[in-house]
């Protein structure tokens, strides 16, 4: 398969320069659930805007919501002023509070000039690994969180079963963690564009690969042999990271076509889902002066395009990435939950010819 846009040479968030990320995975017990035992199938992971070196250096950003029934924290803060500073965690929906609780611990001990606000609010996001996990049993600790963060790295990131992603269900399908980028030209200068998802929504029927109805053609519950279709309970959150100097107002924007490339995959953006997309960039501002008079630069507006159509591409493949990355999960009660099947995917993809062939 051959996703359209260039992609920058790790195909991950951490093409942007700086941007670093690091996971921590909890796989452990098996058989039926007993709440605080387990089986567990959780994790996190943690996004640096800029490295552990620029951790306390704010970034732009802006937030948008398809489906608001879901948490992502820091976000009134980012809609008023348009910044954020610190890691971005990724999580199980019961574990949002500790992952919390972690960053602003390992925050206070960071050495650095909080500026003009001595407070810290992390950005922590969630989806629901319920079916696969004991989240009731809340097993995500702080030395977890530590440990992602020691971990955060440039370069290749995991995917599939990974971090936060670790429980998911996506489409019917094991879900999970993804990522993908691509490098756009915009008013003669090239920019990049990274997106890191997990993916945790959908029902197997929605699924669609590159414009294929790859869940419709796929045996399993909510296929096409049968079986109803379950209510969509799962959720998305997707971080869009770029280099390109844009204000907070276009940041919302980009944010906003994440949604977009979120339903090129097939999700109407179901009650029970929360679909929530944050953009950041990591291009700075001149730092102010005297005066508190900040300098910034900015791409016009009507220059924007390539940067939403990488966005909406990035997204939409990270999904995949994550699909194609998981493998087959049992967990809780012996729920299993299958990966997508290769194979099936290829043949297809083949007979939709939306396949790439090589010789």
């Amino acid at each position: 398969m051959h996703f359209p846009g260039k992609t920058g040479p790790a195909n991950a968030i951490t093409d942007i320069p700086g941007v670093e990320v690091g996971q921590t995975t909890l796989i452990h017990g098996d058989g039926a659930l007993h709440v605080g035992a387990g089986p567990v199938r959780t994790g996190v992971t943690i996004v640096l805007p800029r490295g552990r070196s620029g951790v306390l250096q704010p970034v732009k950003a802006g937030v948008y919501a398809l489906n608001g029934n879901g948490e992502m924290t820091g976000t009134h803060w980012i809609e008023e002023a348009g910044i954020f500073r610190g890691p971005i965690g990724l999580t199980n929906t019961h574990s949002i509070g500790m992952v919390h609780h972690a960053l602003v611990r390992w925050l206070t001990r960071v050495d650095g000039d909080r500026g003009a606000y001595p407070w810290l609010m992390p950005v922590v996001a969630e989806t629901c690994d319920a079916m696969l996990n004991d989240m009731d049993g809340l097993h995500v600790e702080e030395s977890h969180v530590l440990e992602a963060i020691a971990a955060a790295a440039p370069g290749a990131v995991a995917e599939g079963s990974v971090g936060g992603g670790t429980g998911m269900v996506c489409y019917g399908f094991k879900g999970g963690t993804g990522t993908a980028s691509r490098i756009v030209g915009v008013a003669g200068q090239d920019y990049r564009v990274g997106v890191l998802v997990q993916a945790n929504m959908g029902i197997r029927p929605w699924l669609n690969v590159l414009g294929v109805p790859v869940g419709e053609c796929m045996p399993g519950p909510g296929g096409h042999h049968g079986e109803p279709a379950a209510r969509e309970q799962g959720s998305i959150i997707v971080v869009v990271a770029t280099d390109a100097p844009l204000l907070s107002s276009q940041l919302k924007r980009l944010a906003r076509r994440a949604a977009l490339g979120v339903g090129r995959t097939g999700t109407p953006g179901g009650d029970g889902s929360g679909d929530i997309m944050l953009a950041f960039s990591t291009h700075s501002d001149q730092a102010p002066g005297d005066h508190g008079v900040c300098r910034t630069e900015y791409l016009a507006q009507h220059t924007l395009d390539p940067l939403f159509l990488g966005v909406v591409e990035a997204v939409e493949e990270s999904i995949l990435n994550a699909l194609v990355a998981a493998r087959t999960m049992v967990g809780r009660n012996n729920t299993r939950v299958e990966a997508l099947d290769h194979s099936m995917l290829v043949d297809l993809m083949r007979r939709h010819g939306r396949l790439a062939e090589t010789r």
